[in-house]
C-alpha cells in the first residue's frame, strides 16, 4: 500500500526532515466551528462540501483547513467507525497486482466510502492512484488535488516534534497515513497526553517519534 501513497508524493514532502523549519498553526476550534456555520461565510460548511464532492481544484488551504478540522463539528463525524464499504477496499488496498478487471468495482465502492465519509485520506489517495491506473488522468489529478490539500491542512497544524506541537488529526487513520507521506517507519505507538505517539525506529531518523494531537477524537470517545 505504501507504493499507492508514494506515487502522487510532493516534492517538500519527499524531502522532508524534522530538522528544519516549516511554518505551522494549531487550528483555531472556536473560530473554525463559527466560520463555517455563518451562512455568508467563505468557509460555510455545507458549500465548501461541495466543493470537494466536485473535486474543485480552486479550494484554497486555509478551505481545506475549514473542510477538515471544521468536519469535527459535523453530527456525521464518528471518527472510529468503519464502514461496510471500507471494508470491501481491504482486499484491494492489500493486493500487490491490482487487475484492470476490478477499476470500475473499486472507484465504485470507493465513491460510496466517500459519500460515508468525505475525508477518508487513505480511499481518497486510493482513488486518485486507480484513476491513473485507468488512465483517467483528469480525475486523478482532480482527486490527487484534494488529497494533498487536505493532508496540507494536517501538515500545517503542527511539526511533530512533541505533544504540544503534534500534527492535528481527525482520524487515527490519518496518522498512518502522515506516516507513509513522510516515509517514516513505525516502531511502536502509544498514549501521551491528549497526544499519539508513534516511536520511530532507534537511530534510523534524527527524531525518536512523532506526534500527533487526538484532542478531537478524545471528545467523541469511541461513538459508533
Amino acid at each position: 500500500m505504501i507504493k499507492h501513497f508514494l506515487f502522487f508524493s510532493l516534492i517538500f514532502i519527499s524531502n522532508f526532515s524534522f530538522s528544519q523549519q516549516k511554518e505551522y498553526e494549531a487550528p483555531d476550534y472556536k473560530t473554525i466551528q463559527k466560520n463555517i456555520e455563518n451562512k455568508d461565510s467563505e468557509f460555510y460548511y455545507p458549500k465548501l462540501l461541495d466543493k470537494l464532492k466536485a473535486n474543485d481544484t480552486l479550494i484554497t488551504n486555509d478551505q481545506y483547513r475549514h473542510l477538515y478540522f471544521g468536519y469535527t463539528f459535523l453530527k456525521e463525524y464518528h471518527p472510529y467507525k468503519i464502514s461496510e464499504n471500507d471494508k470491501k477496499l481491504i482486499p484491494y488496498f492489500q493486493s500487490k497486482d491490482l487487475k484492470k478487471s476490478d477499476y470500475a468495482e473499486i472507484i465504485k465502492i470507493s465513491n460510496a466510502s466517500l459519500k460515508e465519509f468525505p475525508l477518508n485520506l487513505r480511499v481518497i489517495n486510493f482513488l486518485a492512484y486507480i484513476y491513473h491506473l485507468d488512465g483517467n488522468e483528469a480525475m486523478a489529478k482532480k482527486v490527487s488535488h484534494n488529497f494533498y490539500g487536505l493532508f496540507g491542512a494536517i501538515y500545517s497544524s503542527g511539526d511533530g516534534k512533541d505533544c504540544k506541537t503534534g500534527f492535528h488529526v481527525i482520524s487515527v487513520s490519518h496518522e498512518y497515513v502522515v506516516m507513509n507521506m513522510l516515509e517514516l517507519e513505525i516502531a511502536s505507538q502509544g498514549l501521551s497526553g491528549d497526544c499519539d505517539y508513534l516511536s520511530l525506529p532507534k537511530d534510523k531518523y534524527k527524531l525518536p517519534g512523532v506526534y500527533f494531537n487526538i484532542t478531537k477524537l478524545k471528545e467523541k470517545g469511541f461513538d459508533f
